[in-house]
């Protein structure tokens, strides 16, 4: 498949199955190193549909300019003009590209966590999260091609092969799994490093198959607030705020990080735990199974869809399967199970569900890659 098959493809997925985008409806397109070429073609597969597009061009230097020097001021004016069109939008669809992924690497925390909670919280996890269909993307520049170790053009067919995969076939595979975490109480997480239990008790479960992250691939719910307790190592390394951070551990008691090193950057994680009152809560626990994804990209909407992977996620939870904790962080952290990592097992009411990354019970093995392929 050429590239600009490959282009119409994913505007199609993206208009007809992510986004089921109606007549009439008025989409927000928010893109940054984006190929124009592509763009063009998810314009006309909008109007395609008698659908409105709208464009937020955005800059990896201005955004730059506008971060550094950011004031809780400044950040609700931001919100102020900008909260009423995102408020107007039916469908939301954000694609991150970047030139350097730690070009905000050097701009102090304070910056950061300012427009995060006077900016992004009440724009992005408030009313674009809970109020407009939405999915966001990353584009498959050489930035990415990199950081996942790999060269432009295998890093370009993965990830239009992951981005536009049967998400109707993986949707239905997921069912067990959803009924299975809905009915569940403990759940154990182990590893060499990790040994984790906490409740989902009642908790409703989500499954994500395309519709609002693309790759896609994860079931998630959250966690009883206060009943986790021991340790977790996360063996894959997060970027977040510009930031990379490696072997991130945990000690948890009663639901509260009391405990948190990274083998490089300790003082800014305690710091990014420390922006409110319920950063060192956990918002989201999620079980990844997408196929294609084996090895960490340095980005979280493909490492946290990895086959073989959780994630828990320090911060705010998610009105589809709320617990109450309301954060302006929300951090998703990667632990991956498969051989190749080390391996691990996981625990549902004290019955193995899967080991080293494969799904043992007969009735979840439609999840496992070879059935998913």
């Amino acid at each position: 498949m050429n590239l600009q098959e490959n282009y119409l493809k994913l505007a199609k997925n993206l208009v007809h199955y992510s986004c089921s985008i109606k007549k009439g409806e008025k989409v927000l397109i928010e893109q940054q190193c984006v190929d124009e070429n592509f763009i063009v073609c998810l314009i006309n597969e909008i109007r395609n549909v008698g659908a409105y597009p709208f464009i937020i061009n955005k800059i990896p230097s201005i955004s730059k300019a506008m971060l550094w020097g950011m004031s809780e001021e400044h950040a609700k004016l931001l919100t102020k003009y900008m909260l009423p069109i995102m408020k107007d939008m039916d469908v939301y669809i954000g694609f991150r590209g970047a030139n350097n992924l730690f070009e905000e690497s050097d701009v102090p925390a304070d910056f950061k966590q300012i427009l995060n909670t006077y900016y992004h919280a009440p724009v992005h996890f408030d009313e674009r999260v809970n109020g407009t269909k939405w999915c966001v993307l990353i584009w498959p520049n050489e930035c990415y091609a990199q950081s996942a170790g790999v060269s432009s053009n295998v890093f370009k067919d993965l990830y239009f092969q992951v981005c536009t995969m049967d998400y109707g076939k993986m949707d239905k595979a997921m069912d067990n799994l959803v009924a299975l975490m809905e009915r569940t109480d403990k759940v154990k997480i182990v590893t060499k490093q990790t040994d984790l239990t906490f409740s989902i008790k009642g908790q409703k479960a989500v499954k994500c198959s395309g519709n609002n992250n693309i790759p896609d691939g994860e079931v998630f719910t959250s966690p009883i607030r206060d009943s986790l307790n021991g340790k977790i190592l996360y063996n894959i390394p997060t970027v977040y705020l510009g930031d990379k951070y490696e072997n991130v551990e945990f000690e948890i008691k009663n639901g509260k990080i009391i405990k948190a090193i990274s083998s490089n950057k300790t003082q800014k994680l305690n710091e990014i735990l420390d922006t409110d009152a319920n950063s060192r809560y956990f918002g989201e626990f999620a079980i990844g199974v997408n196929p294609f994804i084996k090895k960490p990209m340095l980005d979280i909407l493909f490492d946290e869809k990895m086959c073989g992977s959780i994630h828990l996620t320090p911060g705010n939870c998610y009105d589809e399967a709320p617990n109450g904790n309301k954060s302006s962080i929300h951090w998703d952290m990667v632990l991956c199970q498969l051989p190749e990592f080390g391996g691990g097992e996981i625990y549902f009411d004290d019955i193995l569900i899967r080991k080293d990354g494969k799904f043992i019970l007969p009735e979840l093995a439609s999840l496992n890659p070879e059935n998913l392929i």
